[in-house]
């Protein structure tokens, strides 16, 4: 097989406040909080969307993965619907039907509205959950007639990482474990009754969990590096996706929360929640691979925080200035091990690289690292399917027009389309194709023969 399946999804992936900024009617988010100039406007889809369509189009994208932002729809989180909002993302996805790319859509990125970070500390708190769950079901059913793919959760293993406390809202807690486990809960249980009110409601609609796939190498042989290497698995990977699938956290886990007399706000009444969600599709997002070095992690420390304080270099893989590894094989290993654990059709909605460009003149800028990387990805990923019989739905890009990292830098570029902006200066934000545009032009368009 040279071509994927007839259906195969070949496109791009986003969040709100990358693309959109600060602009239109919204409430503020907890991203109005930080400090970079970047986030006032971004790249401006707000107000080019219809042009980088486009580009999509031409690019021969037949899948968007982009995020509503609930700050937009709901300003302050758990009150009005603002209709000006939801038509904005209304008009966005007739804009993607009309080009003939599908929209899939992501209900929470990382930007919790102020006004429930400030008065709960976001996801710390079960009315942010009830709130949260309000919100994704409105927006669902607004857009249930015209968007088939949903995810919850951007990365949701990453709410059991130090990040959560940020990305979950908690903007004035103790990152303490109990703080961190509770965030981690009530978002399981936010998405696991977003799950089941889709299998519910909509027979058409296919919603799946989405995670930040953790390939985790052990440093060397030796066992203590070995055993700490699939504690992270366990952790970061195979909890979530059995909660996903199975409805019930992993028996480690629970003995880790016993033993260290963690209180993760587990009720009795939660069961019944968690134990009915089912997964029509397992998302993730892969970029690099991690190497643990056991001789760094303190006794006594808890598993979810092993990669913040024994990751190292690789000396085996290449890396950006971000020191983020080229792993390709990694790709393959990752795809593969989720389908063969879980036998559920898996989706890759983020991959790329992010590498530090600028353009001279109207000289096209010749990525060719990025070319590489993405012919070498796609072909790991029909690796996967041919050789090890793994189920794949699409490839989603990350970010293929250019747009701020997750820090908010405009210099850690993944697009095959330039824009012409830097951190400090809005410029023109003129649009101008890379030469990986026309490679993954011939990509998609051909559906993988030309990769």
């Amino acid at each position: 097989m040279t071509t994927m399946p007839t259906g195969f999804f070949w496109g791009n992936s986003t969040s709100s406040m990358q693309t959109e900024g600060f602009q239109g009617v919204r409430g503020k988010s907890t991203y109005d909080l930080k400090k970079e100039a970047t986030w006032e406007k971004t790249i401006d889809e707000y107000h080019r969307y219809p042009e980088d369509f486009d580009l999509m189009a031409e690019m021969g994208v037949n899948m968007y993965r982009f995020e509503i932002s609930w700050a937009r729809v709901v300003p302050d989180g758990d009150g009005e619907f603002n209709e000006a909002g939801i038509q904005f993302y209304s008009d966005m996805i007739d804009a993607l039907l009309a080009r003939g790319i599908q929209p899939m859509i992501a209900l929470y990125h990382f930007d919790m509205p102020l006004a429930l970070a400030e008065k709960y500390n976001g996801f710390l708190s079960r009315h942010v959950v009830d709130a949260y769950v309000r919100y994704a079901k409105e927006i669902i059913s607004r857009f249930a007639d015209r968007v088939t793919y949903w995810l919850t959760f951007n990365e949701h293993n990453l709410y059991f990482t130090n990040m959560a406390y940020d990305i979950g809202g908690a903007i004035d807690v103790e990152h303490s474990l109990d703080n961190l486990y509770q965030i981690f809960h009530h978002t399981m249980l936010a998405h696991a009754h977003v799950a089941n009110f889709v299998h519910e409601q909509f027979d058409q609609l296919q919603i799946g969990g989405m995670l930040a796939y953790q390939v985790t190498y052990p440093a060397t042989s030796k066992p203590t590096d070995v055993f700490a290497a699939r504690r992270v698995d366990t952790f970061l990977n195979d909890n979530l996706l059995t909660m996903f699938t199975a409805g019930h956290y992993l028996p480690e886990v629970l003995a880790f929360v016993a033993t260290h007399n963690i209180d993760m706000d587990y009720q009795p009444k939660d069961d019944a929640v968690l134990s009915k969600q089912t997964s029509d599709f397992i998302a993730f997002s892969y970029y690099r691979t991690d190497m643990l070095n056991a001789d760094k992690i303190p006794d006594g420390t808890a598993p979810n925080r092993y990669l913040d304080i024994a990751n190292e270099t690789n000396p085996y893989l290449t890396a950006n200035e971000w020191s983020w590894t080229i792993d390709p094989l990694g790709f393959r290993n990752a795809l593969t091990s989720i389908y063969s654990r879980y036998q559920l059709p898996v989706f890759p909605v983020e991959n790329g690289l992010g590498w530090r460009e600028e353009m001279t003149g109207d000289q096209m800028i010749q990525d060719d690292y990025r070319i590489q990387y993405h012919r070498d990805h796609i072909d790991a990923m029909k690796q996967a399917m041919i050789e090890d019989g793994t189920d794949v739905i699409g490839y989603l890009g990350w970010g293929l027009i250019d747009i701020p990292s997750s820090s908010g830098d405009m210099n850690k570029r993944y697009g095959a389309v330039y824009v012409n902006r830097t951190n400090e200066e809005e410029r023109d934000m003129r649009r101008s194709k890379k030469a990986s545009f026309e490679y993954l032009r011939d990509v998609f368009k051909s559906n993988g023969l030309n990769s």
